[in-house]
């Protein structure tokens, strides 16, 4: 997991690149990482924003490096 700023944002490697989420195969610019509390544990959700501007949101694991 990558460091987790005092904000609760994720520093992802790929913050501000194309991905692609490979549950939807939707692909955007990853714009944040998030950790949401949950009663089984920490829940990473990776938020994505494709060319239409309406983001969508996946687990973060669910995500890689798209080709533009």
């Amino acid at each position: 997991m990558n460091p987790v700023g005092s904000d609760g944002y994720e520093h992802h490697p790929l913050l501000d690149t194309h991905v692609r989420d490979i549950a939807s195969r939707g692909e955007g610019v990853l714009v944040a990482v998030t950790h949401e509390l949950h009663s089984h544990g920490t829940v990473r959700i990776a938020h994505i924003r494709p060319a239409s501007g309406v983001e969508w949101t996946t687990a973060a694991d669910n995500i890689q490096a798209a080709r533009p």
